[in-house]
């Protein structure tokens, strides 16, 4: 269990307020127990002494969709565990089974702030498995995982049917009725168990799907053209899902009819050359059209198609191309929190939420996010010394 921390007179961008403040934090067993112009009393005179008088405190940065842990640094087969290629319905494949937590990129997206990530399967397959939401700091995936079992990886447009061309799709009709199959054989299977449980036999994809129809896991959607997203929500709304979009490459295009619909939407990688058709209007220009139409927007990397650590690099340049540094902010931290449901614990500094934060020289938008400490529920996990020793700040 961590110590108590009281972080001393921070200038606070809790991305909740508009502006920031001045302000102490008091962390007590890894969760945020009082923030305060001044906290005195007992309490502090327990707890250890962070001053980051002059410097800025941020909620840790969330990533909400990657694949870190899964494509593992250094590449090679051995180490590519985010895509099945021998089945395009695959929804009993879990995440949590797939990630390695020593792998260097969880230590690389630390030392840039990022404290809190949605890693999960690839795009290969109509269904894919389950993403799980973690920490980035421990040895063991099961101490770090907030969320098991966040959302259901599923993918349309050209990375299934580039998988499974000389197999079973050929056609953006072919992955949306598959995608309408499993969903309709778990709705009888969800029947068959409610009302005859000793004569159905168990399937383990049908059973992994039951949390989606129930409406218990949203659908977690790889869409990148506009007719896409279109098509996964025309599936949401039949089968009354949950359903968050995922890269919204033509976000901008369609950006009011996005707004009237909703639903919470994740942009990127936005990095790099369109490597594909579907990517032809990727652009930093995308998040700040979707915010300013009135979308929740979120800021992803695709790690390890953009390095999980340049997650504040990107959300500078979409500052650059549009976007408020609010907006930019609330884009890798609540809004990235909500749109993997883990708004209740990370993603903003708040009473109650866990002690996740970022303490920064300045602005974090630029090339170098002059990270001071990374601190993951109440423990310092990153301390740059170029910067902490020179002022002496830890008592």
């Amino acid at each position: 269990m961590a110590e108590s921390l009281l972080i001393k007179q921070g200038e606070i961008y809790d991305a909740v307020q508009d502006s920031p403040y001045m302000a102490d934090i008091l962390i007590e067993n890894g969760k945020i127990v009082k923030i305060a112009p001044v906290i005195e009393g007992k309490a502090v005179n327990e707890a250890r002494i962070l001053d980051v008088s002059g410097w800025r405190v941020y909620p840790g940065f969330v990533d909400a969709h990657c694949h870190l842990g899964m494509d593992g640094h250094g590449g090679g087969f051995e180490n590519q565990d985010f895509n099945e290629l021998n089945d395009p319905v695959t929804p009993n494949l879990s995440a949590v089974d797939g990630i390695n937590p020593l792998d260097r990129t969880f230590q690389l997206v630390r030392e840039a702030g990022v404290t809190c990530v949605a890693s999960g399967p690839g795009s290969s397959n109509v269904v894919g498995g389950t993403f799980c939401v973690l920490k980035t700091v421990g040895n063991r995936v099961d101490d770090m995982v907030i969320k098991p079992k966040a959302a259901m990886k599923i993918a349309f447009g050209e990375n299934p049917k580039t998988c499974y061309q000389k197999k079973e799709i050929t056609s953006r009709m072919s992955i949306a009725a598959k995608l309408r199959e499993v969903l309709e054989k778990t709705l009888e299977y969800d029947k068959r168990r409610e009302s005859d449980p000793e004569h159905t036999p168990y399937d383990a994809k049908l059973e992994a799907m039951l949390p989606v129809v129930r409406g218990e896991m949203p659908l977690k959607a790889h869409v990148h053209r506009a007719d896409d997203m279109f098509t996964a929500i025309r599936i949401a709304r039949e089968f009354h899902l949950g359903l968050t979009m995922d890269h919204c490459t033509d976000g901008a295009l369609i950006a009011g009819e996005l707004a009237k619909e909703g639903y919470s939407l994740a942009v990127g990688p936005s990095f790099g050359h369109a490597t594909k058709r579907e990517l032809v209007n990727k652009s930093f220009h995308t998040p700040g059209v979707l915010a300013n139409a009135g979308c929740k927007v979120s800021i992803i990397t695709d790690s390890p198609v953009v390095e999980g650590r340049y997650l504040t690099l990107c959300a500078g340049l979409a500052i650059r191309e549009g976007m408020t540094e609010q907006q930019a902010l609330r884009a890798i931290t609540i809004n990235s929190a909500e749109h993997i449901g883990a708004g209740d614990r990370v993603g903003s500094i708040e009473e109650g939420k866990d002690a996740d934060f970022v303490v920064t020289l300045g602005s974090p938008f630029g090339a170098d996010p002059g990270i001071v400490y990374t601190i993951i529920d109440g423990n310092i996990v990153y301390e740059n010394h170029k910067h902490s020793d020179a002022k002496g700040k830890v008592q």
